[in-house]
């Protein structure tokens, strides 16, 4: 038996025979050519053959996973169509009078090493894509057909790398887990993986003579077993079929309303930190996202995240949820989330000191930036925003006025924005929900942070284990609060939502949904468990 770890993209256990992806790849060799007219024309019309194709396969990852996970063939045509890609390939044609293919192969190449040589992890998945593009138009131009899995049964797939149109195009019936030797978690065709819910692995260094072998995926330890033991069958076969069986269960859960038997609605959201955290939103059937904690893209860097950096993050979480809500709370930091380069003075009581909201409002720049990258993206998707920390309407309107700015510097660059993009603030002091009557009448929604709401309330560090006994999250002054939150929003048509711990306590959904809260925000894996209580509440 050999075991090799890789690194794990979509969780799950498979356990079958490995086949390599057969790929027909058409040779290319230079050739001269006297009739560079003819030649123009035959690349022209591989080139409107491929975006043809490139169309269909755009309407059958549609059906299949979505229109955000369909967007990548929009691209691709885009990416067709670019005039540098195109000036390229046509003047190799006509100045070195060669043949299309060659011009094709040899554009891709140059491209392909342009985009993979870039800093920015964006831009390098980029590079898979020009390749892509480039093997469809030489494919057409030679005749060569396409790639396929040469097998009647069920399969691990193996590969060295993936295309995102090699994904769509392969039968999912035939597939039970992916393993590449490239790529990356972040790239088209590892999001398509999780959007189909079949285990994948990449940066696997398997063997060549592994074609053909048993094998075992562990998809959520990231590891492949090549020959496996008879103990490890065994154990394996076991956790595949719990794996089954848990999904079974939490599958009768998915698609279905979070209402509960006397018809009271209610929205379940999910919490995350990054990107690679919206696989688990998707796995669990969020209705959105409630909190998405942006200052982990700061905690993350040695520096300042650039405006591109954080607009590439935030429009990739909003295109793959596809519509869905997605509520991204501004840089969060201070207190027990300190960055070595904010060179942060140190604080006696830094839970009450400079933090949150009352960073950005001082450091303008670093504020206007994040804000930037969050409207730009809001082009891409269902994006809200809301503010931690607040404890005024002069901080709300101070905002508003930033946001403002940014809009309108926007406007004069031309970039496009989400119009009508709701505005929100947490609640997470005493003082805000003494004034939450006033402080609806500014913004669209509340969330309530309820960690730092009982911190502040009782007085007690929720960072010190020796208070831990009498930190209670139950007591009737929050719960007072809570009831008093709820209802100064709806008196100024606001809606509010819980997106702390609390949330997840399900013993007190009931109490919840009797006080009127519009939305509960979660860790992704309590969205099935907190759906099924509010289904049995009356």
């Amino acid at each position: 038996m050999k075991k090799i770890f890789g690194k794990s993209v979509f969780g799950g256990i498979a356990i079958g025979d490995i086949s390599f992806l057969k790929k027909d790849e058409a040779q290319v060799k230079r050739l001269h050519v006297d009739d560079t007219e003819t030649e123009m024309k035959r690349f022209e019309d591989a080139k409107a053959t491929a975006a043809e194709q490139l169309k269909g396969l755009y309407d059958k990852a549609l059906a299949e996973v979505g229109e955000a996970n369909a967007a990548i063939f929009e691209v691709h045509q885009m990416m067709l169509e670019d005039l540098d890609f195109i000036e390229s390939i046509t003047n190799m044609i006509t100045t070195q009078e060669v043949n299309a293919e060659y011009a094709v192969a040899v554009t891709g190449e140059n491209f392909s090493q342009m985009f993979a040589s870039m800093d920015d992890d964006y831009m390098k998945e980029r590079a898979a894509d020009v390749k892509d593009i480039s093997e469809r138009i030489i494919r057409i131009l030679t005749g060569a057909g396409g790639n396929e899995v040469d097998t009647d049964k069920p399969v691990i797939l193996v590969a060295d790398d993936l295309a995102p149109s090699e994904t769509v195009q392969l039968d999912k019936s035939k597939i039970l887990a992916f393993v590449t030797r490239h790529g990356s978690s972040n790239s088209h065709t590892a999001i398509l993986a999780r959007t189909m819910n079949i285990p994948a692995i990449i940066g696997v260094d398997f063997p060549e003579d592994c074609n053909g072998k048993k094998a075992v995926v562990d998809g959520f330890e990231g590891s492949l077993y090549i020959d496996p033991d008879t103990d490890t069958l065994t154990v394996m076969e076991k956790r595949r079929q719990e794996e089954l069986e848990k999904r079974e269960m939490l599958q009768k859960l998915k698609g279905q309303e979070n209402v509960t038997k006397s018809g009271q609605k209610i929205n379940l959201y999910a919490n995350i930190g990054g990107v690679s955290d919206v696989v688990n939103v998707l796995q669990n059937d969020a209705g959105g996202i409630g909190l998405f904690r942006s200052e982990f893209l700061y905690l993350e860097k040695d520096e300042y995240p650039t405006e591109d950096e954080q607009f590439q993050v935030y429009k990739s979480v909003a295109e793959t949820m596809a519509g869905k809500k997605v509520i991204i709370r501004t840089l969060d930091i201070g207190a027990d989330k300190q960055i070595g380069y904010f060179n942060l003075a140190h604080e006696d009581n830094p839970a009450m000191g400079y933090r949150a909201i009352r960073i950005c409002l001082d450091r303008i720049d670093i504020f206007k930036t994040q804000l930037r990258a969050l409207f730009r993206a809001s082009a891409f998707g269902n994006i809200s925003i809301m503010f931690p920390m607040i404890i005024s309407v002069d901080e709300v309107r101070q905002i508003k006025e930033i946001v403002n700015e940014v809009k309108a510097e926007l406007d004069e660059a031309g970039v496009p924005y989400k119009e009508d993009l709701e505005l929100g603030i947490m609640i997470e002091t005493p003082a805000a929900v003494m004034i939450s009557d006033e402080l609806a009448k500014e913004v669209d929604f509340f969330s309530v942070g309820t960690n730092d709401l009982t911190q502040y309330t009782l007085a007690i560090d929720r960072q010190n284990p020796q208070l831990d006994k009498i930190y209670d999250s139950h007591h009737p002054a929050i719960l007072r609060m809570l009831q008093m939150i709820v209802d100064n929003a709806h008196k100024a048509g606001a809606w509010a939502g819980i997106c702390g711990e609390l949330g997840a306590d399900l013993t007190l959904t009931e109490t919840f949904l009797k006080m009127g809260f519009d939305e509960l925000s979660v860790s992704p894996s309590m969205i099935l468990p907190l759906r099924q209580k509010v289904r049995e509440c009356e």
